[in-house]
């Protein structure tokens, strides 16, 4: 009977009008043909509304609006506007609408004769939809990607792309709609547009989750960024942005030190705060809460950090190089040094991945690592160029060091730079498509990348030699992370193309101070002696971009190499000369600092007299006399030659060049030249002949 009784009270406070059952929202997803889900298999349940409507649950209805080949265009080759999906969509009568506009546009029958009505036909579509539902949510889209393969890519849709994307925000601003950027998510990930347009059914469930978030405001509860962790160093006297995620309108609370700062958490789920420059010191504790979450990050130090990257040279570990007990045992004490090695999931050695590895690849979970007190058992397996940076830069200093290696053995320059740049380069924007045959990279990455890669399918697989990707996966992480400055040992998987390389060295120096916002001083690595053809042509670029890169320093390191292996041992001296480097031009300490470089050549009668900047004290490192120069006349065969110093100038001369005219030094591939200055730095290899001074 009570059962009874409890059944009748239900129903009739059921059937009360302000107890009536919770109204089913319904969204509408308007678009294209990634709305539509052109291309992926089962598109009725694996397109991005199908698997929306999974993730939002019974309160939701979602209804797929999407027309492949659409555009926003009234006067467009297909206007959204005149179709029976755009009737259909406002039949529908939507409490939420989420807009997708804009890909086909970039066709060149649309933007370039109708770009100034966009925004009028966005805005249009927007007050019909909230004509037929005033109460209506509307959410506009930045674009998905469309990648380089494209083939209208540099002939026009690139550029109007970005212009189209560029007006989505300012519209979304004026009419005050919601803005979800399907861009980024998606930007990282072309293994997932085979045909550099529409994604895969794993790409719509990225957009998916991405408007799940967006509608619901739930993006996982409070988060930092990787890089905050226990033991970490932050950069001294340098604003000091705190970031990360936490879900829609939440409070974050920031303390650190006397500090207390607070940010609410955007649309788009994230949040910021800024502290104000820090003096070294430490341990600090950092302590971040919401309502819901705290987070607590202990031992943290201020001081300087540093981010040390490149391929194998710079991944070399101080276990492997020359080291003495005596080192490994200061290690032991050096709490004042912190290392975060970003350890790469896979060598990539001569072995065919598996495929659980090749699946976070592609998911860009390449890298992983956290921050560790730089004791032995951390510096071991740490950089051993870096670490003896680090150490010289702690002693000379006196303030804590933060290292930061993001490396991998055989990646190439191309791979460390951000895919919009290479995108908008007139010449590097052909080494993106098709990469993994394409002879703009050397042979043997490519032959290694297809070994790792195995059996998968040809541009359905990332791989960290892939442009763009180790800044990806493993420097865009980092950029909103103040750092000093940066040290690079590279170039061995770029010595066959010179002429490429300059480009490229350049384009990524630039790349990465825009990225971080500053001027970041970049220090670099001269590559060493081995027997290889192209590398006396190589170091000797490399000399020239000092002089054409500001702000960059170069450490010498052919007295160090091996004739037959590229991984010299000798990290001591190479790590010490970058710290000479940093110490003297970014700390301002009056100490010697650069090799011996060549300055000018004249001739006197059959001498040539060559004059070096940093040249004071010019010497023999052993002893004996000077070794290594050549000297050619007008027909540019080189001779070798008979060099003395006098009176801190070398004299060269041959008798069998009676007319010099140009001079070089230790061009050897493996080279046993001997000139140092009186501080020791061994003299940057050169020619004094270049195709230019002709």
């Amino acid at each position: 009977m009570r059962r009874f009784f409890i059944l009748v009270l239900l129903g009739i406070l059921v059937s009360l009008p302000g107890l009536a059952q919770p109204k089913v929202l319904k969204v509408a997803c308007i678009g294209n043909s990634v709305t539509y889900g052109y291309g992926i298999e089962n598109r009725e349940q694996n397109a991005y509304p199908a698997q929306l409507q999974k993730l939002l649950g019974e309160k939701y209805e979602v209804a797929n609006f999407g027309l492949s080949g659409a555009t926003l265009l009234e006067k467009g080759h297909r206007p959204y506007n005149q179709t029976q999906q755009y009737k259909e969509a406002l039949a529908y009568k939507p409490d939420i609408a989420i807009i997708h506009l804009g890909l086909n546009d970039t066709d060149p029958r649309n933007w370039p004769n109708y770009r100034d009505e966009f925004a009028g036909n966005y805005a249009a579509i927007i007050d019909t939809l909230r004509a037929v539902n005033p109460a209506v949510q509307v959410y506009i889209c930045r674009l998905t990607p469309i990648f380089s393969g494209h083939p209208r890519f540099q002939s026009g849709t690139r550029e109007w792309f970005w212009q189209i994307q560029s007006l989505i925000p300012v519209i979304a601003r004026s009419k005050q709609t919601g803005l979800i950027d399907l861009h980024t998510p998606l930007y990282r990930r072309p293994d997932l547009f085979p045909d550099n347009l529409h994604p895969t059914k794993e790409g719509a469930t990225i957009l998916a989750s991405t408007i799940y978030s967006a509608i619901t405001g739930k993006y996982g509860g409070l988060q930092l960024a990787p890089v905050f962790a226990d033991h970490m160093v932050l950069q001294q006297k340098m604003p000091l942005p705190v970031q990360g995620v936490a879900d829609t309108g939440e409070e974050v609370t920031v303390l650190f030190g006397n500090e207390k700062r607070k940010a609410t958490v955007g649309a788009d789920g994230k949040w910021q705060v800024l502290l104000p420059p820090q003096k070294a010191g430490g341990p600090y504790v950092m302590q971040v809460s919401t309502a819901n979450k705290n987070i607590r990050i202990q031992d943290i130090l201020v001081g300087e950090v540093w981010l040390c990257s490149g391929q194998s040279n710079m991944a070399f570990p101080l276990k492997a190089s020359v080291h003495t007990g005596a080192e490994m045992r200061q290690a032991q004490q050096a709490s004042s040094i912190r290392l975060l090695k970003m350890k790469p999931l896979a060598e990539t050695n001569d072995v065919a991945w598996d495929s659980a590895t090749l699946k976070k690849v592609n998911q860009l979970e390449y890298f992983s690592g956290t921050w560790q007190r730089g004791d032995s058992a951390a510096a071991k397996d740490f950089s051993a160029v870096a670490y003896y940076f680090g150490k010289q830069l702690q002693e000379q200093l006196g303030v804590p060091v933060g290292l930061i290696e993001v490396a991998v053995g055989g990646s190439g320059t191309e791979s460390w730079i951000d895919r919009s740049t290479l995108e908008h380069h007139p010449q590097l924007v052909n080494m993106l498509p098709n990469w993994y045959t394409s002879d703009f990279l050397m042979p043997w990455v490519r032959e290694r990348a297809a070994k790792n890669m195995g059996s998968a399918k040809p541009g359905s697989q990332s791989h960290p030699y892939q442009p763009a990707y180790n800044y990806e996966a493993g420097i865009a992480p980092l950029t909103s992370f103040p750092i000093k400055g940066v040290i690079w040992y590279q170039g061995e998987s770029n010595a066959h193309n010179i002429e490429l390389h300059e480009t490229l060295f350049k384009t990524l120096v630039s790349s990465w101070r825009n990225r971080w916002g500053y001027e970041l001083p970049f220090y670099y690595v001269q590559l060493s002696s081995i027997n290889r053809p192209s590398w006396p042509y190589f170091r000797d670029s490399q000399r020239r971009m000092l002089a054409e890169i500001p702000n960059t320093g170069m450490a010498v390191s052919s007295d160090l190499g091996d004739a037959s292996d590229v991984h010299p041992r000798q990290k001591r001296q190479v790590g010490e000369r970058l710290a000479a480097w940093a110490l003297a031009k970014t700390y301002n300490k009056r100490i010697p600092y650069s090799s011996p470089m060549l300055k000018t050549v004249t001739v006197s009668g059959n001498n040539a007299i060559c004059t070096f900047g940093f040249g004071k004290g010019l010497q023999t490192s052993d002893g004996q006399p000077l070794r290594g120069f050549e000297v050619a006349g007008s027909d540019l065969i080189f001779r070798s030659a008979k060099a003395e110093i006098r009176g801190g100038k070398v004299i060269v001369s041959s008798d069998q060049v009676p007319e010099p005219r140009y001079v070089r030094y230790a061009w050897q591939p493996y080279t046993t030249a001997n000139l140092v200055n009186k501080a020791g730095f061994p003299a940057s290899t050169f020619t004094s002949y270049t195709i230019q001074s002709e």
